[in-house]
């Protein structure tokens, strides 16, 4: 099926450097898109011509209604929209508007993270699960910015447990709050990005804002409040239990962890883990689980991620070799140099 849309101004501005948007609509939707001098013909099955005439059509709507697309949000979404075939242009863009996340503009950029940003929405506790750099702890962030700024809560509660990443740092001089800071920098960094830092102390000194060990929720409810536990897979299973049991009245909770990066001393089990493993049926509760596809840092880490993966299930599959050997297996054929005939006479001398 072919299908012509007429060109309108500055519709080129879709098109991307290089035309690089429209290779994302090519490859995502399979069609072939062909520039001509007054129209643009796409090509391809009918329901694939159709999605991306919508695509054409909500972009045209939101350009002339002012919206603005700045850092790559265009592109985002462009994938968000091929990678999932119940989301539009113009519903996106419009979802983004509807929130407020302080000075910045965030939008999902796969379509796991979109799915994410619509679990926190409409539940009231949510487990993001999967690798570094695909935006967990960032929305999770901005979502409760938003929940703040339009009075659905009336503080923001961080917590993160206090293990070190495989090294021991020893006795921390200062404060306490001094001596826990380290720990809790991501959450920090994610804060002074969409806020004004003025903004952020004054919070932080009224509590409306607290960030804290997890090891400072016991005997706490939290009612009116956005609670975010990061770096979950280090929790303990007391921990966890103790943490998903805080809830309170007109709250929301969101938990992220990446379970292949768990740093618990002794080989305990991660309270993420037996969470996910527990809580799978409980009703209320949304789990969105991330892969390297959704990471959204250099492009490198993609690969690194995919990488460990593959190492990870080839070590898998080499101990379950080793196991499915049955024990009264005899032992390889010797090689044909150690296998020469013996001189008996040299044994008896």
């Amino acid at each position: 099926m072919k299908k012509n849309i007429a060109l309108s101004p500055n519709i080129e501005t879709l098109f991307g450097t290089r035309d690089e948007n429209l290779h994302v609509l090519e490859d995502g939707l399979n069609i072939n898109i062909d520039l001509r001098s007054d129209s643009i013909e796409l090509e391809g099955a009918p329901r694939d011509v159709a999605r991306a005439e919508q695509l054409f059509t909500d972009y045209e709507h939101l350009r002339k209604t002012g919206h603005q697309f700045v850092n790559g949000d265009l592109s985002s979404m462009l994938r968000v929209v091929v990678g999932d075939p119940n989301a539009t242009l113009r519903g996106l863009a419009e979802a983004g508007r509807q929130r407020s996340f302080g000075r910045r503009t965030v939008q999902p950029k796969s379509p796991n993270q979109r799915r994410y940003l619509e679990a926190i929405e409409h539940h009231d506790m949510v487990f993001g699960v999967g690798p570094a750099g695909t935006g967990k702890t960032y929305l999770a962030v901005a979502m409760a910015i938003s929940a703040l700024l339009n009075k659905q809560v009336n503080r923001i509660i961080l917590a993160r447990p206090a293990v070190e990443a495989g090294e021991r740092l020893g006795f921390l001089p200062g404060t306490l709050q001094e001596k826990i800071d380290p720990y809790l920098r991501p959450l920090y960094d994610a804060l002074f990005d969409m806020m004004d830092p003025e903004r952020v102390e004054r919070y932080l000194e009224k509590n409306i804002i607290e960030i804290a060990p997890i090891a400072f929720m016991r005997g706490r409810t939290l009612n009116d409040s956005f609670v975010i536990l990061d770096e979950a897979q280090n929790t303990t299973s007391e921990q966890m239990k103790m943490f998903v049991t805080r809830l309170g009245f007109n709250s929301k909770a969101v938990i992220t962890g990446d379970v292949t990066q768990i740093d618990l001393p002794n080989a305990r089990r991660s309270g993420l883990v037996e969470a996910v493993d527990i809580l799978q049926g409980v009703n209320g509760l949304a789990f969105v689980h991330f892969d390297e596809s959704d990471v959204v840092r250099h492009h490198l880490v993609q690969r690194i991620i995919r990488a460990y993966d593959e190492h990870k299930t080839k070590l898998a599959e080499q101990q379950m070799s080793l196991l499915e050997q049955k024990p009264g297996t005899p032992p390889a054929p010797l090689s044909s140099s150690s296998s020469m005939p013996i001189d008996e006479s040299r044994l008896r001398n």
